[in-house]
């Protein structure tokens, strides 16, 4: 019965006859699609930005309040101004905690703690520090002597910001590093006992060291072991893995949570569980196995919370909830608690893969449907995380991956079996060999893809600018449009090619034109690069380390700077800080020729014949030079003018390449570690800069020189040392000449740009 018009009316769909309060609790389910932790998110991003001081930060409240009103749901525009306030206090609580090792900084210290193959969590006082050099030895209990300092920005294009990257390793709960130890020397060590002790043993019985580290990095996310483990063809396993697009599999996440928590659900129903054991034993187990096994990194956390929501969810038979509710609701607890994660690499890597994944659906649908279910979910997966992921690894890691497809297709089959495998035989201890047997197989089929994509060539990029992430972002929009019908595939393809083809232009219409003096520490390595011609001038190095500072210093700078090939490579002289990164260098980009002042014998000097080596490996020529040798690249002329003809000395210092750079007006010599009275017999006229010999040694840039040269400024390349590099008399007589001293020790990396 109609009591008032329009109070009733009849759906001819369902047959039903709807009130006027269904028609509007069915208006409000048909608005509100806007999942209400999202606006929550994007909020505590913008909070924590604010708090930061990042010049995006309005940009997350803003889209969250949009989004809420949009929706037609002005609360939830609300939700998203709390979230601002939530993520600036949090973050403003964590910039406000007392720093408990500052009275220290600078002293030799011995420090007793735990270490856990990350931090140094010491007994007295409540801290964590970092150990520089890593110890070799195992997680556990140790004592350990060193120096505490500071840590480090980032010094280098592309280089590690380490003080950044400390403070995010902190939080609400767990106090931040903020002191490095450095020059670490473990006086005693115990091994880690308990769970993680146990856990360890399981995982490398009977496994050879190279299997062992594999699989406690894929099992527990510690990746000291393999870093260091190299394949024969002198490359790292860690590299191996990046440059096959499988870095992630070393990086617990949600496969882990996923292969593990699937195999226990599958094993629970095999036996016959009610949904509420199938689904609710492994979610009570999750925040052990995050807590006590394997510890609250970003990516690991993100997968443990969403996995408890969806566990949880199917537990009371929920069903499946809303899979961006989840990711936002995680979010926003990972960066309340962990509010610099925000600027984490790990993090950001880890929900941009997730939200492309929500899309591998409608990118399966588009593909042929003949082709199998699992193959086309497979596909679009892979593709969709690579794509969602691509600026940021760009933009840190300064290459792209173009076998990561084929490669991941084959590793994911064997990481099924070998996560449960190796969490069984880690469960067994000291037992472990009673599955690794199993295990060994699996791992070294794992090596053998990393081992042989990972030799494919990559695509190198260099730092991503604003512009970058804008065109990116529109291409990203494009495509989105298109797997959900809303855009065209033509327009989508024409959007995606100009966003490219604008983030392309700008490096051809402006090339660079610069000498690049890299901070690597106390060490040379110059970059020239203008039209026609990129010459890198030494590698650094880093004596009585196994620090390798042309794979970690020197090749992550050449990408960040765009850096595809080397027409030039030059080795001054056999010292280990000048060469000794060229190695890694020559094998990790295309040389089209090595440069080199006096050959010796083979054996004679272990450092130059591991170059030499490279050099050959990789097909590359080696030049011995001389005085007058030059190359030319258009108005810029390179002339060596050291070493002569005829061996003018046995000493190493003595031969040491000495180069002038000449374009037009400007004029700058690049002089190695040659001493005076060589360098007063090069004659390189007057100069507008001139690179200190020797990082400011007192036997080189002599008074002689400097009247010669008159440089206006001079650049000494320098870090900690303990040879007083640069002494206060040739400080003394380059300000008595007049000139500016720029050092890398104090500014960092210098770009000079030439005219």
């Amino acid at each position: 019965m109609v009591t008032r018009e329009g109070a009733t009316r009849f759906d001819p769909q369902t047959g039903e006859v709807l009130t006027a309060p269904a028609r509007r609790r069915g208006h409000r389910a048909e608005a509100g699609r806007l999942a209400w932790p999202l606006p929550l998110a994007l909020g505590i991003i913008g909070g924590i930005g604010w708090q930061l001081g990042l010049g995006w930060a309005a940009v997350p409240l803003l889209l969250g309040a949009a989004l809420a009103l949009l929706d037609a749901r002005p609360l939830l525009a609300v939700l998203a101004l709390l979230g601002g306030g939530l993520g600036y206090g949090s973050a403003h609580l964590q910039a406000r905690e007392p720093d408990r090792i500052a009275p220290w900084i600078g002293a030799l210290v011995t420090l007793r703690g735990h270490w856990d193959g990350q931090f140094l969590t010491l007994d007295e006082p409540k801290a964590r520090v970092a150990l520089a050099p890593k110890p070799r030895q195992g997680p556990g209990e140790v004592v350990v002597a060193g120096r505490l300092i500071r840590p480090d920005g980032r010094r280098i294009p592309g280089g590690f910001d380490q003080a950044a990257w400390l403070r995010s390793q902190g939080g609400l709960l767990v106090p931040t590093p903020k002191a490095v130890l450095v020059r670490a020397e473990v006086k005693k060590h115990v091994p880690e006992r308990g769970l993680r002790g146990w856990f360890r043993r399981g995982l490398s019985a009977h496994l050879s060291p190279r299997n062992a580290a594999l699989m406690t990095a894929v099992e527990l996310g510690e990746r000291g072991d393999i870093g260091r483990e190299t394949f024969d063809e002198g490359f790292s396993v860690r590299d191996a893995f990046a440059r096959a697009g499988l870095a992630h599999l070393m990086a617990l996440s949600g496969q882990n949570v996923a292969l593990l928590t699937g195999t226990l659900i599958w094993l629970l129903g095999w036996l016959g569980a009610r949904p509420s054991w199938r689904y609710g034993l492994p979610a009570a187990l999750l925040p052990f196995y995050l807590l006590l096994l394997v510890g609250a990194t970003p990516s690991i956390t993100r997968a443990v919370l969403m996995g408890g929501v969806a566990l949880l969810a199917l537990m009371v038979g929920r069903g499946r909830p809303d899979p961006l509710g989840i990711v936002a609701l995680t979010a926003s607890a990972c960066l309340l608690l962990f509010p610099l994660w925000l600027l984490d690499v790990g993090f950001q890597l880890s929900f941009l893969a997730v939200l492309g994944l929500l899309l591998s659906g409608k990118l399966a649908d588009r593909l042929p449907q003949r082709w199998p279910q699992w193959l086309k979910l497979a596909l679009a997966a892979t593709v969709l995380a690579e794509l969602a992921t691509l600026p940021v690894i760009a933009h840190n890691f300064g290459q792209l991956p173009l076998v990561g497809l084929p490669a991941n297709l084959l590793a994911a089959p064997i990481m099924a079996v070998l996560v449960p495998l190796g969490f069984l035989a880690g469960l067994l201890g000291p037992a472990g060999g009673l599955v690794n047997w199993a295990v060994a197989p699996l791992a070294s089929a794992l090596l053998w893809v990393a081992q042989t994509f990972g030799s494919a060539p990559v695509l190198g990029w260099g730092t991503l600018g604003a512009g970058g992430f804008l065109a990116y972002a529109l291409a990203a929009v494009a495509g989105m449009g298109w797997l959900l019908g809303r855009v065209r595939g033509q327009a989508a393809l024409t959007i995606a090619l100009a966003c490219a083809a604008l983030s392309w232009l700008p490096a051809q219409l402006r090339p660079a034109r610069e000498l690049v003096f890299l901070d690597v520490g106390q060490g040379d390595a110059t970059l020239l690069r203008v039209p026609g011609l990129t010459m890198l001038v030494d590698g650094g190095g880093s004596v009585g380390s196994d620090y390798d500072v042309g794979r970690g210093t020197v090749l992550p700078a050449l990408r960040a700077l765009g850096v595809r090939k080397l027409d030039v490579v030059v080795a001054t002289h056999a010292d280990t800080d000048h060469i000794e990164g060229l190695s890694s260098v020559l094998r990790g980009l295309p040389v089209g020729e090595l440069w080199v002042g006096q050959l010796k014998k083979a054996g004679d000097d272990p450092v130059l014949d591991a170059v030499l080596t490279a050099a050959r490996e990789r097909n590359v020529p080696v030049r011995q030079i001389r005085r007058g040798d030059q190359v030319t690249a258009g108005p810029v002329k390179v002339t060596a003018l050291w070493p002569v003809g005829n061996v003018w000395s046995t000493a190493d210092n003595d031969n040491s390449v000495a180069l002038r750079v000449e374009d037009g007006p400007f004029r700058a010599a690049l002089l190695g570690d040659l001493p005076d009275p060589a360098e007063a017999l090069i004659g390189p006229g007057h100069l507008t800069l001139l690179k200190a010999a020797h990082h400011g040694s007192r036997y080189s840039t002599g008074e002689v020189l400097l009247k010669q040269t008159k440089p206006k400024d001079v650049l000494i390349s320098v870090g900690r040392n303990t040879y007083g590099h640069p002494t206060q008399a040739v400080l003394d007589r380059i300000a008595a000449a007049g000139a500016k001293v720029w050092r890398t020790d104090q500014v960092g990396t210098v770009r000079w740009p030439l005219p």
